[in-house]
């Protein structure tokens, strides 16, 4: 059974420079080992790198012995949905992907504040054309 979008379809990748996702598949995948829950593909921003950093989530430097690069702004990543959530909490929210963020994160993180930091783009751009 493939695993879901907070929109209803299939889990898109998030990303693979650098591969992201808990089992390291490039992809917002979650499971019963994955206690953190990394369900939310965000897009690294300076502002949301510091913010972790200054919860004890250094993001920015890298970690070989976990298969962890270091992230810089623009690097898309799986992010945990309560560290992600306490980020909007203290305005420095990052970009979320959409299609590429599990529906679990729903039970945490509303659908209408997940599509307030959207920077998905559709498939068919005709509707953004005048």
């Amino acid at each position: 059974m493939n695993e879901r979008n907070v929109l209803g379809g299939d889990l898109e990748p998030c990303g693979t420079e650098p591969m992201t996702g808990f089992f390291r598949d490039g992809c917002c995948r979650t499971g019963a080992e994955d206690l953190g829950s990394h369900t939310i593909c965000a897009v690294a921003t300076a502002e949301f790198l510091e913010h972790q950093r200054g919860i004890g989530n250094d993001l920015s430097n890298p970690m070989p012995e976990y298969g962890f690069p270091g992230l810089v702004p623009g690097d898309r990543w799986c992010v945990t949905a309560l560290n992600w959530a306490r980020a909007f909490s203290d305005g420095v929210g990052a970009p979320v992907v959409l299609a590429s963020t599990h529906e679990s994160v729903l039970t945490l993180v509303p659908l209408a504040v997940l599509q307030q930091h959207a920077v998905d783009v559709p498939s068919d751009i005709s509707s953004l054309e005048s």
